[in-house]
């Protein structure tokens, strides 16, 4: 029947009639399968709005359902050491399907990924690479625009997109890799892995690179969560048998997913480094503008004109993620200057609460630091849920150490601001003491007002001044009218007054509490009244 169709209208409808025939379903193999090794053999599968739950298998682009003007999406697995299907296809298939109106192709190559020899399934991922270039020309014959295809890669299925796309010649409209593969693929030339110029936008995750991942960039944007090694939630140790090995890499494809539910946005950070980020210093996005700070996963290429402009095309992405979906944390920066006289090196746990008594714990404890005198220090800190109105803050600071004495932390002022809502009032605390492992509660006040209200650090410091041009007690002709004041200022003035005639000694001090050491004596009431007035 397809010898007949010479039409584009023939090639849509000519298909199966037969209404018992069953759903195309992914191939699944066993364990021996995977030790004996298997030929490649590469299967499509169509998926669209009108079969959503019954995947067409494509011959051709003879299809039923197969809309060659709509965008079309390849979504391609990688090395399947046990015979299994990807678990993440159905709800990526469906949750794909529910943001746009597309063709979804899963190209199920598992008989040839399927083999304990990772070199062998390498070895076939170029074979399917040329398949799907056939394929793919056939598509164009009749009508389709390489504008207009996304391929999806996993692990070795990214670097199979990028084998594609060289061979259009970097015309293909977006690839997206999902923890490309690293081992056989480190150091390689672009020719031989994703790279930038694979397509017309090339957008990368990395969650594995100190395992099955691949670390350097290779897109035109590359984001790292959590730096893209040891996701949380995923087991730290290999007693947790095969999970240990696949939880990190396949995390890639999870935040990728979650990026689809539009429940939240996970933003990320350009930054040189992680350790950079993860210090504070990487927080603006001004190289973007007037775009704000691009979001992870399948919105990414509405940066896309920027990216692809930019005279050095790489560009590195920071961020953390909660252990479980969707994975967002919000995120804080916190300022701080410290005044104790030694240095103090140690982390802050920090939890948030707004009046209905609703909690929020940072997530991402900040690396551990040097608190030094009179220094300004930046934190990152992240946490599980975002609270609009925050009436509460409390601090655990500590040492990590188990013995010795405990520390104390001695807070001149701190500042909190939303990076993930940068119109929030930034809120702000002073004078505070913290002891070691002991949480410190307090209420913050918007840091505008305290501008306005004469800030307490500096009350300490201005008070001083002040007193030194009241010296009018010298004035010895009015002490008699101004006893009360001096009473006042001095706490103990009665005793002052009817010791002062008779005792010699007493008056002496006397003396000098009322005229000279308010300049000595005062630093101290006024640093504690500071102190009082914030806890």
């Amino acid at each position: 029947m397809l010898r007949l169709c010479v039409t584009f209208l023939c090639l849509l409808y000519g298909v199966k009639t037969d209404p018992k025939e069953t759903c195309p379903a992914f191939t699944v193999l066993s364990f021996g399968s995977a030790l004996i090794g298997t030929d490649l053999e590469v299967k499509l599968m169509l998926y669209t709005r009108q079969n959503e739950d019954c995947a067409e298998e494509l011959n051709s682009t003879a299809s039923k359902y197969l809309d060659l003007t709509k965008k079309t999406t390849f979504i391609i697995h990688g090395f399947r050491p046990t015979g299994s299907a990807p678990v993440w296809i159905p709800d990526l298939v469906h949750l794909l399907l529910s943001v746009e109106d597309m063709n979804i192709i899963i190209v199920d190559w598992n008989r040839g990924a399927t083999t304990i020899i990772y070199s062998n399934a390498s070895r076939n991922s170029k074979k399917v690479a040329e398949i799907l270039k056939k394929f793919m020309d056939e598509m164009l014959i009749h009508g389709a625009s390489l504008d207009s295809i996304h391929m999806i890669g996993v692990s070795l299925g990214a670097h199979i997109s990028g084998l594609v796309g060289q061979m259009f010649g970097g015309q293909l409209g977006r690839i997206t890799g999902l923890d490309p593969a690293g081992p056989l693929y480190r150091g390689k030339p672009p020719s031989e892995r994703l790279d930038p110029s694979d397509a017309q936008f090339v957008d990368v995750i990395h969650s594995d690179t100190d395992g099955l991942g691949y670390a350097d960039a290779l897109g035109h944007i590359d984001f790292y969560p959590n730096g893209g090694t040891d996701q949380p939630g995923c087991p730290p140790t290999v007693f947790a048998g095969l999970k240990y090995f696949k939880c990190d890499h396949q995390r890639s494809v999870f935040l990728f997913m979650a990026s689809l539910k539009k429940s939240c946005n996970i933003t990320a950070y350009p930054c040189e480094s992680y350790r950079s980020y993860r210090r504070g210093k990487c927080t603006s996005c001004e190289t973007f503008q007037p775009m704000p700070c691009p979001i992870l996963g399948y919105y990414a290429h509405e940066w896309k004109s920027h990216l692809t402009k930019q005279s050095h095309p790489v560009t590195n992405m920071y961020f953390d993620t909660a252990d479980e979906e969707p994975f967002c944390l919000y995120h804080y920066f916190v300022d701080m200057v410290t005044w104790n006289r030694g240095t103090r090196r140690g982390t802050l746990s920090v939890v948030l609460a707004d009046g209905t008594g609703k909690k929020a714990e940072s997530k991402v404890n900040p690396e551990a630091a040097a608190f030094q005198q009179y220094k300004h220090i930046s934190l990152l800190i992240g946490f599980n849920q975002d609270l609009e109105n925050v009436k509460r803050i409390s601090l655990t600071f500590s040492t990590g150490s188990v013995v010795g004495p405990k520390f104390k932390l001695r807070i001149l002022q701190m500042r909190f601001r939303s990076l993930s809502n940068p119109a929030r009032p930034s809120l702000c605390r002073y004078d505070l003491v913290l002891t070691e492992n002991a949480e410190q509660s307090f209420r913050p006040i918007p840091c505008t007002e305290r501008r306005g209200a004469a800030p307490e650090p500096e009350p300490a410091i201005t008070a001083e001044p002040e007193p030194e041009p009241e010296p009018e007690p010298e004035h010895k002709p009015a002490p008699e009218p101004e006893p009360e004041p001096a009473i006042t200022a001095v706490t103990e003035p009665e005793p002052a007054i009817t010791a002062a005639p008779e005792p010699a000694p007493e008056p002496a001090p006397a003396i000098t509490a009322v005229t000279e050491p308010e300049p000595e004596p005062e630093p101290e009431p006024a640093v504690v009244t500071v102190t009082a007035s914030g806890g």
